[in-house]
């Protein structure tokens, strides 16, 4: 199994993303707080 995939319960490395707005985000910037992360594939690719 590959290092960087997470198992159930594990904890989310830190990562930043633009939000749909194209700022910077960060998963740190929400610590201490509850949060649901979604991620989706691109328009119109296969998955």
């Amino acid at each position: 199994m590959a290092d960087w995939l997470l198992s159930p319960g594990d904890p989310a490395p830190d990562f930043t993303l633009s939000d749909q707005n194209g700022n910077q985000v960060s998963l740190s910037d929400f610590a201490g707080q509850r949060l649901v992360v979604f991620f989706y594939p691109k328009a119109l690719t296969p998955g």
